[in-house]
């Protein structure tokens, strides 16, 4: 369906950032590794390579990661890219300063849990976890986002999601959304900003 849907010369998302990311732009730091999953068309993790992170954009379509690139050398950045599915994507521990997922809703609960998981499991110790969707109240618009309940997030769901970190944002609101053909209109959406907790080492207070 996504390579369908990325099968054009228009970017469906638009070129520019999500706005959340923008936002937050002082939780990125030069020379930080950063991890974008189900990427699309690259929006998101060539804007981050601008601010000078190290960043690795993964997607299971590839005609998305074609126009990935191909805004990325427009932009004239450089940036890892791995074709995979999130369903066998491997997790490794402990990899990266931030794991960035934007608008990752096409997941159903079960999956959805094993998504988060992951991310926690790949990011840092003190890494952050920044996380962009919408909320329920979306089902009365038409500027994009899944139709089925199940797959929008909540703050309850959110805070119950990553109680074991420490939460730094976590916000519904409405914004006008203007990303390209498929985002584009009054949209209710949610952030989540998390920070992997630091272990102590054994005998300190």
């Amino acid at each position: 369906m996504w390579n369908q849907r990325y099968d054009s010369e228009t970017y469906l998302f638009g070129t520019d950032p999500a706005q959340f990311l923008v936002d937050q732009r002082l939780c990125f730091q030069p020379n930080q590794t950063a991890l974008v999953i189900a990427d699309g068309e690259g929006r998101n993790s060539t804007w981050l390579a601008q601010e000078g992170l190290q960043v690795t954009a993964m997607d299971a379509a590839e005609n998305g990661l074609a126009k990935a690139r191909a805004l990325a050398d427009q932009r004239g950045v450089s940036l890892t890219y791995q074709l995979a599915d999130l369903r066998t994507w491997d997790w490794q521990a402990d990899s990266f300063d931030r794991v960035v997922a934007v608008f990752i809703q096409f997941a159903d609960p079960a999956f959805r849990k094993s998504i988060f998981e992951g991310m926690k499991h790949t990011v840092k110790p003190g890494g952050l976890i920044l996380l962009h969707g919408f909320t329920p109240e979306q089902l009365q618009n038409t500027s994009g986002g899944p139709r089925l309940q199940e797959n929008l997030y909540t703050t309850d769901m959110l805070a119950s999601a990553f109680e074991d970190f420490e939460i730094l944002r976590l916000q519904a609101y409405e914004a006008v959304l203007d990303e390209g053909p498929g985002h584009s209109g009054p949209a209710a959406l949610i952030d989540l900003v998390a920070r992997k907790p630091i272990e102590k080492a054994p005998g300190r207070v």
